[in-house]
């Protein structure tokens, strides 16, 4: 091997340090969002009023952020199209499902299922070839998919589960999976992820203020209380950053690295719940978060291994 194929491969390993800490922090980031969501509930801030305006507040912070990286959100009939279908499903459509599933599940049991989406994404990868069959990546997220459904499975038989609201959540990680295929495919050119972030979270504010206009769903903020202000401006803050390292995970790890964002935010947002909320351990968390954490860990490596055989093969 000559000196310059093996400075790439070095450089080409070293590449994987960043969509990896993507993972991670977006994981932790999102983890928190779903207990956020849930004390939300407790302080009578209505799920469709926390989302609007986090999701708002998100906007706002970053398109400042686009401004000062004089990297505007791109503005041309595809970007439209982009912003309004990415926003439907991987922002206003699932979290709105989330959010309000949140009260009758519980936070823990919606971060747990945030973890399914790698089966569909990695299928979905597949079959349109934007990813070519890596064994270890497929057992990784193999191992990912039975952990989050060792821990559905308890949940269902418990003997106050919510049927309804358990099928309801289970739809928010069918628009993730759809959002990290369509995000990757329609991605408009030479366009950068601080461009694009900004321009769906504006798109998911006005379709969740749309939503408000139908019966019974309000944006009304409880007033004489600073708590509600301030418990959505953690969340604005969380939700900027959630959805720049998505774009930033996205653009440099692919969609099915993308999907164990899930996955990482289980592992995050379970214990959260359990201790810092007071819900009741689910059923098999130890067994689901130990074959979820395996799971991150094999797609990651299988990445660093495909990376690896293309430059030798190179």
């Amino acid at each position: 091997m000559s000196e310059f194929t093996e400075q790439e491969l070095s450089r080409r390993k070293n590449a994987w340090f960043i969509p990896f800490s993507c993972l991670l922090a977006g994981g932790l980031l999102l983890g928190i969002s779903t207990n956020l969501a849930k004390y939300a509930g407790v302080i009578d801030l209505t799920p469709l009023a926390f989302l609007f305006w986090s999701i708002t507040g998100a906007a706002i912070i970053l398109l400042i952020v686009a401004l000062l990286r004089h990297e505007l959100p791109p503005l041309s009939a595809r970007s439209f199209e982009y912003y309004l279908i990415a926003a439907l499903v991987s922002v206003a459509g699932s979290n709105l499902i989330f959010f309000s599933a949140i009260p009758h599940v519980g936070a823990g049991f919606v971060a747990l299922i945030i973890a399914l989406p790698p089966l569909l994404t990695y299928l979905g990868a597949l079959a349109l070839r934007i990813e070519r069959f890596n064994g270890l990546r497929a057992f990784g997220v193999a191992a990912a998919l039975a952990g989050a459904g060792v821990l559905a499975a308890h949940k269902f038989s418990a003997a106050d589960a919510s049927v309804f609201w358990i099928l309801i959540a289970l739809c928010g990680p069918v628009l993730l999976a759809i959002g990290n295929i369509y995000r990757t495919l329609r991605w408009p050119d030479n366009a950068s992820p601080s461009a694009l972030a900004p321009g769906m979270l504006i798109a998911a504010a006005i379709l969740l203020g749309m939503v408000s206009i139908l019966p019974d769903f309000s944006l009304a903020v409880p007033l004489g209380d600073f708590l509600p202000f301030g418990l959505i401006t953690v969340q604005a803050f969380i939700f900027a950053a959630q959805f720049l390292l998505l774009f930033l995970l996205q653009k440099t790890g692919g969609p099915v690295l993308l999907s164990l964002l899930g996955a990482v935010g289980a592992v995050v947002g379970v214990p959260v719940a359990v201790f810092l909320q007071g819900e009741n351990p689910p059923d098999g968390l130890i067994l689901g978060a130990s074959l979820i954490a395996l799971g991150v860990i094999f797609v990651t490596w299988g990445g660093m291994r495909m990376t690896t055989l293309q430059t030798e093969e190179s």
